[in-house]
């Protein structure tokens, strides 16, 4: 029996691929799904640009060779801006990566200002310069870089108790910043920040929409795969420390996968099974 399924493999530096993940799972179309986090190294946006060009594609190209899939989802705005070029030029399959929010939220604002809530290095990019430029000339773009909020995802999927103090620091620094306090739409620029969408709506200091990449990257994939119409299936998790995401098993768990394996930390990125057996 041919396997219609298309193989897609999503990649993110810790967790927050799953909110990725989840829009592409919910997307309707018949893919089995793999995910890849390079939690050693967490978190990207505190990486040299240099670093995570060299690091990223070797990872990508290893686990393309070990897993096969026919696709892959740079689920990371900081991979994505930074090294999206160099994982292409590295693997010979289609590669989707994430492109911050803002053309949507500049066609949503009715104030003229929007919020832009990313990790420290997507902040200062000149690849974020440039979408602003293009996409939101003439609106006024409050930028705040937060590497707190991304550990503070991880946190949560652990199920650790958390004071909400990088929630906290990520509003204040938004909506307290010149012009902030006419902010209606913010865009989340990392994909782990949707995973703290509803702490950080509730710090909020007034109602705005919150905008995330997860629906448009499911469409994006479907374009450049031609996955037939169906339902997901998840496979398998792995991590370049497995030791230390045994926490976020139970998360991974409750979205269908059963498989988790451990990825070498380092060259050649090794992986093999922590506890069952891959699915074929």
């Amino acid at each position: 029996m041919v396997n219609a399924m298309t193989r897609v493999l999503v990649f993110d530096s810790g967790v927050g691929g799953l909110s990725v993940l989840d829009a592409i799972a919910a997307s309707g179309h018949a893919l089995s799904l793999d995910y890849a986090a390079d939690n050693a190294w967490l978190p990207y946006g505190l990486k040299s640009d240099a670093d995570l060009r060299a690091r990223v594609p070797a990872l990508l190209r290893s686990l393309t060779e070990q897993w096969a899939p026919q696709a892959i989802v740079v689920a990371c705005n900081t991979a994505s801006t930074i090294a999206l070029d160099a994982v292409r030029a590295a693997v010979s399959i289609p590669v989707v990566g994430v492109v911050p929010p803002i053309k949507p939220a500049a066609a949503l604002t009715k104030t003229g200002v929007i919020g832009l809530l990313a990790t420290p290095a997507t902040v200062r990019r000149a690849y974020t310069d440039d979408l602003i430029a293009q996409f939101a000339a003439g609106k006024r773009v409050v930028r705040f870089g937060s590497a707190a909020l991304v550990e503070a995802a991880e946190r949560k999927l652990r199920g650790e108790a958390d004071d909400g103090a990088a929630v906290r620091e990520a509003i204040t620094g938004l909506f307290g910043a010149p012009g902030g306090a006419e902010i209606d739409v913010v865009a989340l620029a990392c994909t782990h920040f949707p995973l703290l969408a509803q702490e950080l709506a509730a710090a909020a200091p007034h109602p705005v929409q919150w905008l995330d990449s997860g629906a448009a990257i499911a469409r994006r994939l479907a374009q450049v795969t031609g996955a037939a119409t169906g339902q997901a299936r998840l496979r398998r998790a792995g991590f370049t420390d497995a030791d230390a995401a045994r926490a976020l098993f139970p998360a991974f768990a409750v979205r269908g996968f059963s498989t988790f394996a451990r990825i070498g930390a380092s060259a050649p990125f090794e992986a093999e099974p922590v506890i069952g057996e891959a699915s074929a």
